[in-house]
């Protein structure tokens, strides 16, 4: 996906990752019983905040990490049909690393 968006200071957006339709024991959800998703993977970064010396702080995460966020956290959009969040860095509870 090629993003139209450039984020601006210390915003990211985020494509969430949906949970499986199915329970391990094989029972369907339907939409309405599913949580909203927390974790997403970052598709577009800011250029970071500016400090009170006008001096930019680099962000910590970058484009293709995986992320878990608060659970009411940024403004949601739809780009071509797809859902995403735009949100602040402080909105990031962690990320994932590789093992």
């Amino acid at each position: 996906m090629a993003v139209k968006l450039q984020p601006m200071g210390d915003r990211i957006v985020v494509k969430p990752i949906q949970t499986e339709d199915n329970t391990t024991s094989g029972i369907y959800l339907p939409d309405t019983a599913k949580e909203k998703p927390q974790e997403g993977k970052v598709i577009a970064v800011g250029p970071g905040k500016l400090n009170d010396e006008g001096k930019r702080i680099a962000m910590d995460v970058q484009v293709g990490d995986i992320v878990i966020y608060t659970k009411y956290g940024g403004s949601e959009i739809k780009i071509d049909d797809e859902e995403l969040i735009i949100m602040r860095e402080s909105d990031i509870l962690a990320k994932k690393t590789k093992k």
